[in-house]
């Protein structure tokens, strides 16, 4: 509790928060020049955050690392509140907890956490966090995405919260086993220094702020942002009108069994509060696209922030809402189930809240993103005996929304990750990008067009390669919202003896074998689109069609373009076709 008789005038309150949220940025910053692996250093997959001493709560987050890192270090920051509890211990100076437990506010093995109390006066002040992707930890498949896992021991070495230093002195049998279970040792060593540094700088900076302000002065100016954010997340609610609104959208399968998984979303306005139910979601499955609650929470935390952008991000915003999810839910699993997969199915859960929202209010809401991250994996040995593994992720398009038309090629709303450029991967891989380019027609159709995705072609440079692929949106393409269309579904195909091939489960196989020269491709969809393709300026369907964004046939078939004899539009002939299309439609409807 902070004391209540300490004041702060705006400006101070304004200054501290600034302060607070640079120490986070810096702390990201210094993780993304330090980390071995493209992951962190490239893509930035991680994030660094300010956590209440007593509760664990998130006070402030970066704003350089991913969304959904700081609403689940929540958990992890009270994961380990807990666990000193359960040894009937206090946090010690110095110390630092390092583990990955994705039932313990985790998401999955490959991300690991520090924790470390911040010590001042004797007193601590708040504890600081730091989550990094590391580029292998071990399990079947390297980089750890295994799309068929039954069990998380197939997924990677499982960590407990345990102790990485104590009382300052570093525990170098834990880092030895850390890095016994990595196909890339020096990587992970490399990473888990760089988080390392980036506590060690969040400290000193936290110092340095405490000493010119105060433990009180501090510790109140972040109570009273919490009760900022909390209140503006009420008023913003309470605006809406009162109901109950459902939607619902599907996985492709759980890379087990080729069965579609239901993601189920009633949400109720009440007044000033918020009911978030799951409860018509499906049941955990075999396969690892499981997650567990607090990567749940985590989900809705992201997406919440996207439709309420003017609310502080730290706990406040989810003071208002009320989960309801089932304890054998998809989305609240304990261990052993597999969570490998878990990008995959917040990116639904996300998907399913802006379509609720998007009955409630359209105007505020957006259409569904590509919807997966399509985590693919090329593994093998170099020419000199030496083991490569390529990890990455690629990109999509983004949902349009009243105003204006979806990011071409962008990342899952869950991240502010950067997608790795090519000259990079080539540079550290033997492989060669032969294609990199957007997708035409992949934007869903609308008054605002889908963003679109992208087309990838990678050939194999060396003599033999393993492949995997993670991924999502194979049969299920993203939705648009208000008569916007679906994007283009999600397609990958390789190259073997026998020509190109599909994966039996569409969007998620291992174990494919890739030759010198041979290929595969990955054409990831676009977002959907907003209100009825009539509606679009015809100017903006014909510069759609000058930039390839769309072809001849989308722009007769879907948006009513009609051409003379000569291939020339025909403008008064497509006004009139476009105004009897809508007559028909509005009709149908």
């Amino acid at each position: 509790m902070t004391n209540s008789k300490v004041k702060i005038d705006p400006v101070t309150l304004a200054v501290l928060k600034g302060r607070f949220e640079q120490i986070a940025d810096e702390m990201d910053v210094t993780l993304f020049r330090s980390a071995f692996n493209p992951i962190i250093a490239e893509a930035h997959d991680a994030s660094h955050g300010l956590y209440d001493a007593n509760s664990g709560d998130t006070l402030v987050q970066g704003s350089s690392g991913l969304p959904i890192f700081v609403g689940v270090m929540s958990f992890a920051v009270k994961a380990v509140i807990k666990k000193l509890e359960d040894l009937n211990q206090k946090p010690q100076e110095g110390d630092v907890w390092i583990f990955n437990d994705p039932y313990d506010g985790g998401t999955h093995l490959s991300d690991f956490r520090l924790v470390k109390p911040i010590f001042y006066d004797g007193k601590v002040f708040c504890y600081l966090a730091s989550v990094g992707h590391w580029h292998d930890v071990g399990g079947n498949v390297p980089g750890n995405y295994n799309p068929v896992a039954t069990e998380c021991f197939q997924e990677g070495i499982l960590i407990p919260p345990v102790k990485l230093y104590e009382t300052g002195i570093f525990k170098q049998d834990i880092a030895d086993i850390l890095l016994a279970n990595s196909r890339l040792p020096n990587s992970l060593y490399g990473d888990l220094n760089g988080q390392i540094n980036a506590l060690d700088l969040g400290e000193n900076r936290l110092h340095s702020l405490l000493n010119e302000y105060g433990y009180s002065l501090s510790l109140h100016a972040l109570d009273a942002l919490k009760q900022r954010a909390e209140t503006m997340m009420r008023t913003q609610i309470s605006n809406l009108p009162n109901g109950k609104y459902s939607a619902e959208d599907w996985l492709d399968n759980d890379g087990i069994s080729d069965v579609p998984l239901k993601i189920a979303l009633d949400l109720t306005i009440d007044n000033d509060q918020m009911v978030l139910d799951f409860s018509r979601s499906s049941k955990a499955c075999s396969g690892p696209v499981n997650i567990s609650y607090s990567t749940t929470v985590a989900a809705c935390y992201v997406a919440l922030k996207h439709l309420f952008e003017d609310v502080p991000a730290n706990a406040g915003v989810l003071a208002p809402i009320v989960f309801k999810i089932e304890k054998d839910s998809i989305l609240s699993v304990k261990a052993p189930k597999p969570v490998g997969g878990y990008t995959e199915t917040i990116l639904r859960l996300i998907d399913v809240i802006f379509l609720a929202m998007a009955e409630i209010s359209p105007l505020k809401s957006m259409a569904c993103a590509y919807g997966t991250i399509n985590a693919l994996s090329l593994s093998g040995y170099r020419s000199d005996d030496s083991r490569w593994v390529m990890f990455s992720f690629f990109g999509g398009g983004h949902g349009a929304y009243y105003g204006g038309d979806g990011l071409n090629h962008g990342n899952a709303p869950i991240s502010t990750a950067t997608i790795p450029p090519l000259e990079i991967l080539e540079a550290a891989y033997p492989i060669k990008f032969v294609r990199w380019a957007l997708r035409p027609d992949s934007g869903g159709a609308g008054e605002f067009r889908g963003g679109l995705g992208a087309i990838y072609e990678i050939e194999l440079l060396e003599k033999d390669a393993t492949v995997s692929l993670f991924g999502e949106r194979g049969k299920f393409p993203p939705r648009g919202i208000s008569g916007g269309l679906a994007a283009l579904k999600n397609t990958f195909t390789y190259q073997g003896h026998n020509g190109y091939s599909e994966l039996p489960f569409i969007s998620k196989g291992v174990g494919v074998k890739l030759k010198y020269g041979e290929r595969l491709q990955l054409e990831t969809p676009g977002g959907g689109g907003f209100g009825s393709p009539f509606k679009r300026p015809l100017d903006l369907v014909l510069s759609d069609l000058e930039k390839g964004y769309i072809s001849v046939q989308t722009a007769i078939n879907v948006y009513g373009v009609r051409m003379d004899n000569d291939g020339n539009i025909d403008r008064k002939k497509t006004i009139t076709s476009r105004l009897e299309l809508e007559k028909t439609l509005n009709e149908k409807s």
